[in-house]
């Protein structure tokens, strides 16, 4: 199992960053909450990791905290929720807020996230609870606060990356193409039409 990668960061196209560990790149998956807070390529990064193996392929994913990565696991013994949907849920919402929605059985904040229809925003409640008990508390709950992004994506074109990586988190392309280009503005990068357009999702 690969629980740790320290290594420089090659590329960026949310939701994958490729790292250079020893010569060797890894593809990792990240949520865009860790995603908006990695450094610039070319700059050195940590990230927890956790490693999920399918009959098609071992999938990487990766994190800046380990209360990100924590999440994630419990979140993959959820039934009817795998890998992907996982991502999703820590792309619309930090660890915090998602811990909120849940204590105060949030089942329409959680429905917002895609993939999440109201019945498995009910799952997520009730097998959630007792895991999360605590970490909502303390700090406002919103969907991902802004922050100062670093160096943006290297992408021709942002709108299309923030697109794909719209639908990598599980919207359909319609609904991707929609919020991306709502957000979509002259010399913004893939990250911030993303977290703009996750942002309008959450407040919908």
């Amino acid at each position: 199992m690969i629980g740790r990668l320290r290594g420089q960061v090659l590329a960026k196209h949310p939701p994958q960053v490729l790292i250079d560990v020893g010569g060797v790149g890894y593809e990792v998956e990240a949520p865009m909450s860790t995603f908006y807070d990695l450094p610039a390529v070319g700059e050195e990064v940590t990230l927890v990791t956790h490693l999920v193996v399918r009959e098609d392929a071992h999938v990487l994913y990766g994190f800046l905290h380990e209360r990100d990565r924590a999440l994630f696991r419990d979140l993959l013994k959820v039934t009817g929720v795998g890998a992907k949907m996982a991502l999703a849920i820590l792309s619309g919402m930090d660890a915090q807020r998602f811990a909120v929605c849940v204590e105060q059985e949030d089942i329409t904040g959680l429905s917002r996230l895609p993939g999440i229809g109201r019945k498995t925003a009910q799952r997520l409640v009730m097998e959630m609870k007792d895991r999360v008990a605590g970490l909502g508390t303390g700090a406002a709950a919103g969907v991902l606060p802004a922050r100062d992004i670093g160096a943006s994506v290297a992408a021709d074109a942002p709108l299309a990356d923030a697109v794909s990586a719209l639908v990598a988190l599980g919207y359909k392309p319609a609904d991707a193409g929609r919020m991306a280009r709502a957000v979509a503005e002259d010399g913004k990068t893939s990250e911030e039409i993303i977290r703009a357009a996750l942002k309008s999702a959450g407040a919908g």
